[in-house]
């Protein structure tokens, strides 16, 4: 049976994709600018990305008997990014500033659950985790890339 450190952290996985997922879709309706095509295109590939993840985060908590987080509220209450209205003014470059931020903070969690997964021997988890962090990290190289900046800036 699995911890409930564990479940608890994979809950806040899914409270958090589905968060970022939110984000992502309103950056993805309110970007404008000279890079419209470029940046629409990429905020979809990256929600679509997260939704999946969402996916199979909230199934391998079911899996593990856990109860995953399935309303806005709980997204809201329970993500380590927060919801941001007024975001949705930003320039197109402070957009992708906005989503490198949210997905290195987000590198940072699962870098962590990585390490809780391994301590408790939750190598299905572990795997999951590790391979959504490798997606994430690179997102963020391209994103800063795309923005003239070096990965480790």
């Amino acid at each position: 049976m699995a911890s409930q450190e564990v479940k608890d952290y994979l809950n806040t996985v899914v409270a958090t994709q589905g968060q970022f997922n939110i984000r992502l879709h309103q950056f993805h309706w309110y970007v404008k600018g000279f890079h419209f095509f470029t940046l629409h295109e990429k905020f979809e590939e990256l929600y679509d990305e997260v939704t999946a993840n969402l996916d199979v985060v909230a199934e391998r908590l079911l899996a593990i008997g856990g109860e995953p987080y399935s309303t806005l509220q709980e997204f809201i209450d329970h993500s380590i990014i927060e919801e941001r209205v007024e975001d949705k003014y930003l320039s197109q470059d402070e957009m992708v500033g906005a989503v490198v931020a949210d997905l290195e903070t987000i590198a940072d969690s699962l870098k962590e659950g990585a390490k809780l997964t391994d301590e408790h021997e939750d190598f299905p988890s572990n795997d999951m985790l590790i391979a959504m962090k490798g997606s994430v990290d690179k997102h963020i190289w391209m994103l800063k890339a795309y923005s003239g900046n070096a990965a480790d800036t």
